[in-house]
This record gives C-alpha cells, structure tokens and sequence, in this order.
C-alpha cells in the first residue's frame, strides 16, 4: 500500500498487511528495506518534523520567533529529513553488515547536518549570493551534499537512473565541447556544482518546491486514507455500485483502482494493493490472469491522470505552465473520461463475447453496512473536491482533510487508530515521501543543468526546426522522447523532465500550453502498461500468477486508446475544455462516439449491439468498426476539408458498410 510513486527498483514503503500495520520484526525486508522498532520510530519522528514545518509553511502560522522561515531555508529543512530517512531505510547493501550499516548512519548524520547549516544560513545565502560566488565552506558542503544526494537517488531508483542524473548534473561542465544541436554554454565544477545546491534553479528548485508546498500534503493524505481504511471502503462501494454486471468485477478494478490511483500517484502501489482484491475477483468470475493483469494495469495507470487529484502531477504542472490548479484539474476530465470509457468498453465487449456474468449477489458487499461504515470518507472527499476546486485552496486542502479524517476516526471506537498504527501510518508516509524527495532533487540537476548551458531553449527550437511545418512529424517524435524518458522513471519524476526538455517545443510550435503538458504527461505513462517495459503491468502479472510479457501485450491492447488520445486533445484544444460550450459539446461527444467503436472493434463485440445481433463481429467488420471509430473522432485540423460532419458521415457511412457485410455474413451462415 504505498502512496509514492514507485521505482523500478524498490518499493517506498514498508511493508504492510491488510490492517495497514507495518512490519517492525527487525532486519530489513525482503525488498532490502531496513526495518525495526528504533528505525520506525525514528522516522516517524522525522516525518513530524517535516510535517510541523510544513504546516506552519503553509498555513503561515509564524510558529518560529514569530515568522515564516525563507523558502529556501523551508526546502533544506525538507532535504534534512528525508535525505537522512533515506539513508537510514534504504542501506548501502541488502546483506547486513556492521560496517556497512556505520556508513549508513553516517550519511544519514552528514546529510542532516549540510543540508541544516543550510537551512540556517538560507538567509545569508540569499543576501550574499551565494548561488554565484560563496565561500570556501559552502563550496565544499555543496559537493557533498551533491555526492549524497546522487547516492540517495541511486538507492531509491537503482544505478542506471544515478548514472543518468550524474551525467546530466556535470553536462555544464562540457556543454561548450559537444555538437550543435546539444551545445551549450560551460562552466567550471566548482561553480556547476555549488550552482545545483544553491540556486532555486535546480536541486532545490520548482520540484522541491511543488513537493514541500503541494505533493507533501497529498501524500499524507493518502497515507492516512490508507490507513484507517479509505481504500477498503471505495473498493467496497465500486464492488457494489457495478460488481453484479457482466464483467463486473473487471469493472470494479476499474473503478476502484482509478479512484485510489488518483490519490496515491503510484501505479505500481496502486496495483499492489487494490489488485490483491481484484485480480483474484476477476479470475473467479472467468477472466484469464493476463486479462486480470492488463484491467489492473490499465486502471492503475490511468488513475494518474484522473482528476481531481491526478497524483499530485496537477500541481507541479500548474507550476511549470503558470495557472491554477483548478485549470488543470478542468482540462483533464474529458480526456480522462475517455480512456476510462474506452476500458470499460473494452471489458464489457469481452464479457459479452465469452459470456462473464457478474458477481453473484451473495458475494457483493451489503450497500447499507458499506455506506455505514464508511459515511465518513465520503464527507472528507467531497469536502478535498470542494476545497479544491470550489475555493481553490489546494495548499492548504490535504492538510485540513487529514486533520479532519483523522479527527472523525478517532470519534468512534470501531475505527479510532491505537498509538502503534499512528506511528505506522507516520512511518510509512515518511517513507514514501523520502523517496519521492530524493527522486525529486536528483531530477532538480537535471533541470538545473538545462537551465545553466540555456540547453533547454536550443533543444526546443531543434526540434521544431527538424520537424518544420509538420505538427505530426513534432508529435510523434515528442511521442518517442516522452516514451523514452518514462521507461522505469515514475509519473512526477519524468513529467518533470519532460517538460524541461520537450513541452517548451510543443508550446513554440503553436499548441495550447496545457495540452501540451497533458501530452507529455500521458506519452511518459504509457511505458507503465507497453513491452519490453511495461512495469505495471509485470507488476499486476505477478499476483494473476501469469507470465510478465503476456500481461504486457494484453495491457498494451486494453489501453490501446492511451496511444490515441493524446493526438487528439493536442490537435483539438476542445477535448480540454478550451472554447465555446458550443464546440467543446459536440467534439466532445463524437470523440466519446469515435472511443466506442474503436474499443468495440478491438474487442470484436459492438458493445451495446448484441440484442440487435450485432454483438459478435469478424475481422473485417472489426476493422471498418475500428476505421470508422478514427474517422469520427479525427481532429478536425487534420482534415480541414472535410472538417467534423464530413469525417462523421464518412465514419458512419464506413460502419454501416462493415456491419452490412457482418449481416449479409450472418444470413449466409444461417
């Protein structure tokens, strides 16, 4: 049950039952995570630390000597922590060894200590310009500081991503010698590196920023819905709302995993999680175990990018694009409803097709008892909705949620949490923000180094040269790069990088700036449920007890209208709300139409169609239905001379076509 976004390597939280409770048995786990009581406990203390200080961040409650601490001063604090909580769960080795376990504790201390000294001379650094020219004791602190900081990303990411971060923070030094297209200007080492650390151009910059202001808050709240049993409760309730219709249970893991992926921002945790009920589910009621894998990945994956949460991505893309959350949030409904509509089609063609019937009633949750226990998670949910899209306090939201969802579970002796869980649920939290911190400041150098060679504007106008009149050619080539970048990098950490590098192109190009976002967003994604990556879905493989790649190809194939929705929002700003309700309506509506036919045809079951006979189709038919799916939902930009009606009556006209030969086929059978 982890909150973070996970690695391809390791896992951010401890491990942890169905009553949430870690394990404090001593050791480390078998993910190589150092347990016990006295590590526990020492990280549920850290993790009080950083939430004090970032409520009276946030809240501005001017706790200390009367005043808000600096920003950068609140950021090193935030360093301090979680640098130090790194290196004391995650060690240097899996094999307990004493030596080696000094080293730990003694990173653990200095990353405490640098990153403190900082903290306390934040204003200092400011009023000097230390981001330039600092003295000799800054200096050295900052490559040590830099050193530790590289060596907490490689334990919480694995060696391949420290080799990449590495190479991107000393790119400066040689920026200068390299060939056109990735020139830049270059700078000594013993200025690059103090720059990393010091400036609010990199390490410490807008991801640690968006992390100690927004994302800190978030993953608290998750934690704590986590723990006093937010996800027992929506898993539950999506059981009952949809469980007793064919596929329901596929159904259910969409549902349910969407609605905690959004709040947890971790594909890989999601599945972990909400997949040990549903993949089970889902094979007793007659899906196969790559088909239960591929639902699960799918459904976790896209919880992501599913409003109103979206994984805390929303807010560090607020961030980069310069509006509020609240805009965000709005341009990514309609796209998300569409790649969940497009899932559900999807299941309910291939329920139909083999004839899955739903749970039987006996095995659905009693609606009555559901709501009764769990009454609460509803008024807190809907009281985050309206905190965030209402009022637009979307700081200060998940912090007051928290409070307020932990208040009304200590009111009642049923859910009331003992000290030991709080300590737990502490833990766990701090756990999984200590690896979203160091992914977060590793990442910052790359940033920092784009934006100290001036690399970032040159890649941009590279790219649009190269691709030159075609928006298409511009797109399928940031496609790739997205696609590359998100291979074993979670959603935050990627997105991040992406939109240093490719979305400014995007944006000089002449898309809208938040579709380019979200295109960037979507395309990093896509490696969670597409071969020979595809961790997600290897993941959901090993509870369906199935093999990795075949739960990959079957992911790929359920989510086959995750390739295309990002070309279509980019290429028609309707599909994010963006003009006339007069435009966005019926766009919207051909677009949901166009989905339909292509997940139906993929399928090859026209979802909808089988008391009219035209449930089951051939191959053939699967094609024009596939066609004519593309045709009707095609931006019209694309095909200007034909524009939306002449493309929808060509889209109908090439069904029409498909399903009278699948009639003629039928009568002929017959």
């Amino acid at each position: 049950m982890n909150v973070a976004p996970h690695s391809s390597n390791t896992a951010p939280a401890p491990r942890a039952g169905a009553s949430g409770k870690t394990d404090t048995s001593g050791g480390t786990d078998m993910r190589g995570l150092r347990q016990g009581p006295i590590v526990s406990n020492l990280v549920a203390i850290l993790t009080l630390v950083a939430i004090f200080f970032a409520v009276n961040q946030v809240f501005n409650f001017r706790l200390f000597v009367g005043v808000t601490i600096l920003q950068n001063a609140y950021l090193y604090t935030l360093g301090a922590v979680f640098l130090t909580i790194v290196f004391l769960v995650y060690p240097l080795s899996k094999t307990p060894h004493r030596a080696l376990e000094i080293v730990d504790f003694v990173a653990a201390g200095t990353a405490w200590f640098i990153c403190s000294y900082f903290g306390l001379t934040g204003e200092q650094s400011l009023n000097e310009g230390w981001e330039y020219a600092q003295p000799l004791m800054p200096k050295v602190l900052s490559f040590v500081l830099w050193a530790l900081i590289v060596e907490a990303m490689r334990r919480v990411t694995g060696t391949l991503m420290a080799i990449i971060v590495l190479v991107f923070s000393l790119y400066p030094v040689f920026a200068g010698s390299m060939p056109g297209p990735i020139a830049g200007f270059s700078q000594p080492i013993g200025d690059i590196i103090p720059f990393h650390i010091l400036s609010s151009e990199s390490s410490f910059g807008i991801p640690m920023e968006a992390f100690g202001t927004l994302v800190l808050g978030f993953v608290l709240f998750g934690a704590a819905l986590q723990f006093t049993g937010g996800g027992s409760f929506f898993n539950d309730l999506a059981f009952r709302m949809v469980g007793k219709y064919r596929g329901g249970a596929a159904k259910v893991a969409t549902v349910g995993s969407g609605l905690m992926g959004s709040m947890s921002g971790s594909v890989i945790s999601n599945i972990m999680t909400t997949g040990a009920v549903s993949i089970p589910a889902m094979k007793r009621t007659g899906f196969s175990s790559n088909y239960a894998a591929g639902v699960e990945a799918c459904a976790s994956t896209g919880g992501v990018m599913m409003p109103p949460i979206m994984g805390a991505v929303a807010f560090v893309m607020a961030a980069f694009v310069g509006v509020g959350y609240a805009e965000i949030v709005l341009a990514a409904i309609i796209p998300s409803a569409l790649f969940y509509f497009g899932l559900i089609i999807q299941i309910d063609s291939y329920a139909a097709r083999r004839g899955l019937i739903g749970l039987e009633k006996s095995e659905l949750p009693n609606l009555r008892n559901t709501l009764k226990n769990g009454w609460h998670y509803i008024i807190v949910f809907a009281v985050l909705v309206w905190m965030l899209i209402g009022l637009e306090q979307e700081r200060i939201a998940p912090f007051i949620c928290t409070f307020l969802l932990l208040l009304v579970t200590q009111l009642f002796p049923g859910t009331r949490l003992p000290i030991a869980k709080i300590r737990d649920l502490l833990s766990y939290a701090g756990i999984a923000l200590a690896e979203m911190a160091a992914i977060l400041m590793g990442v910052g150098f790359i940033v920092g180094a784009f934006s100290a060679t001036g690399l970032s504007g040159t890649l941009a106008n590279d790219l649009v040269f190269l691709a030159g009149d075609g928006m298409l050619a511009l797109l399928f080539m940031g496609a790739l790069t997205s696609f590359i970048f998100g291979m074993g990098m979670t959603v935050t950490s990627c997105y991040i990088l992406l939109a240093v590098v490719l979305a400014p192109a995007l944006v000089q190009a002449g898309l809208h700036p938040i579709a380019a976002h979200l295109f960037i967003m979507y395309w990093g994604m896509v490696s969670y449920i597409t071969p020979p990556v595809a961790l997600g879905a290897f993941a959901a493989a090993t509870l369906a007890g199935t093999g990795p790649m075949r739960a990959g190809f079957t992911a790929m194939r359920l989510g086959s209208i995750i390739y295309v929705l990002p070309f279509l929002f980019v290429l028609e700003p309707a599909l994010i709300g963006v003009g006339e309700w007069s435009d966005v309506v019926p766009v919207t509506i051909l677009a949901f139409i166009g989905v339909w036919l292509i997940a139906s045809g993929i399928q090859g079951y026209l979802a909808g169609f089988g008391t009219l006979g035209y449930g089951r189709v051939g191959i053939l038919t699967q094609i024009s239905i596939i066609i004519a799916g593309a045709a009707i939902a095609i931006p019209a930009t694309l095909v200007p001379a034909f524009g939306h009606i002449g493309m929808t009556v060509i889209g109908v006209a090439i069904a029409a076509i498909g399903l009278g030969f699948c009639t003629a086929m039928m009568r002929h059978q017959s």
